[in-house]
C-alpha cells in the first residue's frame, strides 16, 4: 500500500479521534488483520473507536491500528492495517472519507445506494450542526480532487427541542 495514502488514514483518524467517536470499515479477510473468528470473513466490518472508551491501548500507528474492543462482552485485541481500512466516519462532525482503492471488490460492484453511506448516529443530532456529506479521497488514479461539497441544511427552520438522553431505572 502507499505510504501517503496510510499516512493519511492515519491523520484523518487521528483528527476525527479527536473529536469523539469514529467509525472505521474496513475488510476483516484482509491479510493482517486481527479480530474474532466469528467476523474474521466479513468483507464490511464497522468498528467504533474513542478515547471515551477509556481504550488502555489504542494505537494510531505506521502499520494501522490496534485496539483492545469489546465483542459480545469478551475483549479482544483487534489490529487493522491501513490496507484493510476503507473508509473513516466521524460520529461528531459527520464526515466520511472513502478509500476506493482500498474497498472490497464486492462493495465496489453493489449499486451506489447499497454502499456504504453516512453511519446512523448513536446519538441525537442537533439542529445546527452540518448535515453529513461525502468527500472521497482522490486516488492516484485521479488527476486532481473533486471540488469541495457545502453542506445542505435547513436555513429557517428553528431548532427542533431537545430531548433527554437519561431515564429513569427503578
Amino acid at each position: 500500500m502507499d505510504e501517503k495514502k496510510g499516512l493519511d488514514k492515519k491523520e484523518r483518524l487521528l483528527a476525527a479521534l479527536d473529536q469523539g467517536m469514529v467509525m472505521i470499515h474496513l475488510d476483516a479477510r484482509r491479510p493482517g488483520v486481527l479480530v474474532p473468528a466469528s467476523i474474521k470473513g466479513e468483507a464490511h466490518l464497522r468498528l467504533n473507536l474513542s478515547y471515551r472508551f477509556d481504550p488502555p491501548d489504542l494505537t494510531v500507528g505506521e502499520w494501522g491500528v490496534r485496539c483492545t474492543l469489546s465483542f459480545s462482552g469478551s475483549r479482544f485485541t483487534v489490529a487493522v492495517p491501513w490496507s484493510a481500512l476503507f473508509a473513516i466516519a466521524s460520529h461528531v462532525t459527520k464526515e466520511f472519507w472513502m478509500y476506493p482503492d482500498d474497498m472490497p471488490p464486492e462493495l465496489l460492484q453493489q449499486p451506489a445506494s447499497a454502499r456504504p453511506q453516512q453511519p446512523v448516529p448513536v446519538v441525537p443530532v442537533a439542529a445546527e450542526r452540518p448535515r453529513a456529506f461525502l468527500r472521497e479521497v482522490p486516488s492516484e488514479r485521479s488527476e486532481e480532487p473533486p471540488p469541495e461539497v457545502p453542506p445542505e441544511g435547513p436555513k429557517d427552520e428553528p431548532p427542533s427541542p431537545r430531548r433527554g438522553h437519561l431515564r429513569l431505572v427503578k
